[in-house]
């Protein structure tokens, strides 16, 4: 708790009179008996500030979320400054949202949960401060929660799964694959060398101007793309799979993030168009770009899944393979991941779209 509170000063935080402001606003419900512990989550590792309160049983009492995506949408990517001030605007009402329509008040509940990294530090800094004070306000007990282990744990709310597990996280700020042999043991297997693929489909969809695209103009970039690709032909453009030969079960983007760019140039002069308007080849670009990295993400993890048969490290006969990240959304990713898994006698679980992509309910 002192490194905690040490670490907090770092980071700007809401005034303390804004927050005991807040605090004596918050409707309390005297009487009631809980018979279960209630934990608060707090989640704002990156651009989503979320809020949600869980029992001991898994049970969701209630949840609140904010999404930043149209801002940065307008700003070409997530600013970290921006994201920050998003954050110390919405924390409060975020919470105390949460905490209104579970019908419970901060004396009542048994714990503080609260993303301490990875991620943004401007934008974890605001929920650890702003978690720091109500744990101090009202002594609770404080829980530092990894980011990707609480991902990576998700699936035990919804589904029945035993440990030992592998796990695939793939979002626009991460790319690992993990098997996890109990709650906080994970053996790392493999990770990006470099960026996140949900990162490397932004990137593309912004060299495509798809946010000019009259159909994809509110639309996240990997959801742009996602949505372009059922339009497009990936016969048309012939992208390699990076990392074909190596021996691991790492990944790497930015290489076939450099071949697209130059693509898209040279698809660019051949129209003669500018930057900022849109090729009549985008979709097939979009449809081929998806299929490459849908590719590179099912062999790393087929290499993964027979490193651990072979080792004894995953059952034989019921092995499970656990997809959660925001880039876990898209059905043509997980549709290769399911030919994977039928061709490895595994099964293939990935948690509610909403629990896939950031939210309070995974750190509670």
């Amino acid at each position: 708790m002192l490194i905690l509170n040490k670490t907090a000063r770092v980071f700007s935080k809401p005034s303390k009179r804004n927050i005991y402001e807040y605090l004596r606003s918050i409707n309390f419900h005297p009487g009631k008996v809980f018979l279960h512990k209630l934990v608060l989550g707090i989640e704002t590792s990156c651009d989503d500030t979320a809020a949600a309160v869980v029992d001991e049983t898994g049970n969701v009492l209630g949840e609140a979320i904010h999404s930043q995506t149209e801002v940065h949408l307008k700003t070409g990517g997530i600013i970290p400054p921006v994201a920050q001030q998003l954050h110390r605007e919405n924390i409060q009402r975020i919470v105390q949202e949460a905490l209104s329509v579970s019908k419970v008040s901060p004396s009542e509940l048994s714990a503080i949960a609260t993303t301490i990294k990875p991620g943004l530090a401007l934008s974890l800094g605001v929920g650890l401060s702003f978690s720091l004070q109500l744990v101090d306000k009202f002594k609770k007990p404080f829980i530092p929660i990894h980011h990707m282990e609480a991902h990576a744990l998700t699936i035990r709310l919804t589904n029945k799964v035993e440990f030992p597990f592998l796990v695939l996280l793939i979002s626009g700020g991460h790319c690992l694959l993990a098997l996890v042999k109990g709650v906080s043991d994970f053996l790392l297997l493999g990770k990006s060398l470099d960026i996140a693929p949900g990162d490397m489909l932004d990137k593309v969809a912004r060299r495509l101007s798809l946010i000019n695209h009259p159909e994809c103009s509110t639309m996240s970039g990997g959801k742009a793309i996602e949505h372009l690709a059922k339009q497009g032909n990936r016969l048309h453009f012939d992208f390699t799979p990076p990392m074909q030969r190596a021996k691991n079960c790492d990944f790497s983007f930015t290489g076939l993030q450099h071949i697209i760019d130059k693509t898209i140039m040279q698809k660019e002069k051949e129209e003669g168009i500018e930057k900022g308007q849109i090729l009549s080849s985008a979709a097939d670009i979009a449809a081929a770009v998806q299929h490459t990295t849908a590719c590179h993400i099912a062999k790393r993890t087929h290499r993964a899944i027979l490193f651990c048969k072979q080792r004894d490290l995953l059952s034989q006969s019921n092995a499970v393979l656990v997809v959660s990240g925001g880039v876990a959304s898209n059905l043509y990713i997980r549709k290769a991941l399911e030919i994977v898994t039928n061709a490895t006698q595994c099964t293939l679980l990935c948690p509610p779209p909403r629990l896939c992509t950031d939210n309070g309910v995974m750190i509670a």
